[in-house]
């Protein structure tokens, strides 16, 4: 006996169909990723967007559920940016770090800490109570030193910025097995009890590598790292996005970067290099774009990898 069905229902089986392949193609995904931690930079155009917002909170959720170990860590640039343009103070960038003087550091902490940790924090616990809000500072999770820019070979002064020389990640650990999504803001506190701002990829990079995470990965807002920068984009030159490259690869292509994509970067590398398989650059831009990497076949964006490895 043959069945005919109305175009209707046909496009509904077929919509029905092409959901449940994407669920079989996520299963070996969710098999390899279970129980593993994940640490997420969370920050760019993702970060303000409505939309944006909810599925990106959506997309951490959904790790949890499906066993993965999420670890959000954020900044706030323009967030920041916006505070200090209220007060009537111009922010001032050097290689793409914030120069933060006393007053600016107050702000930072204030804003990072008080005003966007809690609003992941609150985007999150909309699906259920998973997240808790941490600082750097908190139980002497970061420690940090001054740090210098480098501009043209020589070191400039930026104020309260810091590297990271330490991390205890004993409290988020705690966290994470208590089934909790640890969300860290990236403010770090110094062996003399000065307060720092840390650059958030930088951040995130450490504790992935002082996590043992399977994969550290970096929103941005752009679609990856372009194989022929500076030239992307411009007349005639298409924007080929490199899919995988290792660590001295990397290495190698870091002194001909933009300087807003050189920090992302340098925590890959850092990453990667410290012990973590995987470091990916993503366009948070994109919907769910923390799903389509770690859930499908393709992936997107960028991934670093250790050299040597295969994939």
């Amino acid at each position: 006996m043959t069945t005919t069905m109305s175009p209707g229902t046909r496009a509904s089986f077929e919509a029905a169909q092409a959901k449940a392949a994407t669920l079989i193609e996520a299963l070996p995904w969710l098999d390899r990723f279970h129980g593993e931690t994940v640490v997420i930079k969370y920050g760019g155009h993702a970060m303000t967007d409505e939309a944006l917002r909810r599925a990106f909170a959506q997309d951490v959720v959904f790790l949890r559920y499906a066993g993965l170990r999420p670890v959000v860590v954020h900044g706030g640039g323009p967030q920041i940016s916006a505070h200090l343009a209220r007060l009537g103070v111009e922010s001032t960038f050097t290689a793409g770090l914030r120069v933060t003087t006393p007053e600016t550091m107050d702000v930072v902490r204030m804003v990072l800490t008080g005003q966007v940790n809690r609003d992941v924090v609150g985007l999150i616990n909309r699906h259920g109570p998973f997240a808790v809000g941490m600082s750097g500072e908190d139980a002497n999770l970061f420690t940090a030193s001054r740090r210098h820019a480098v501009v043209d070979g020589t070191p400039v002064d930026i104020g309260l910025v810091g590297d990271i020389d330490a991390v205890d990640p004993g409290a988020v650990r705690v966290l994470l097995t208590d089934g909790r999504v640890p969300v860290v803001s990236s403010v770090a506190r110094g062996a003399g009890g000065e307060i720092y701002n840390v650059n958030a990829d930088t951040a995130a990079a450490a504790l992935a590598v002082a996590l043992g995470a399977a994969k550290l990965v970096v929103l941005t807002d752009v679609e990856g790292l372009y194989a022929n920068w500076p030239a992307a984009g411009s007349s005639g030159q298409p924007r080929d996005v490199i899919s995988q490259l290792t660590a001295t690869g990397l290495e190698q292509l870091l002194p001909a970067l933009a300087s807003g994509m050189i920090p992302k970067m340098e925590a890959c590398l850092r990453a990667v290099r410290g012990g973590v398989p995987q470091a990916h650059v993503l366009d948070g831009r994109l919907p769910h774009s923390v799903l389509l990497e770690i859930f499908t076949d393709s992936g997107i964006g960028t991934m670093v990898v250790p050299d040597g490895a295969s994939s």
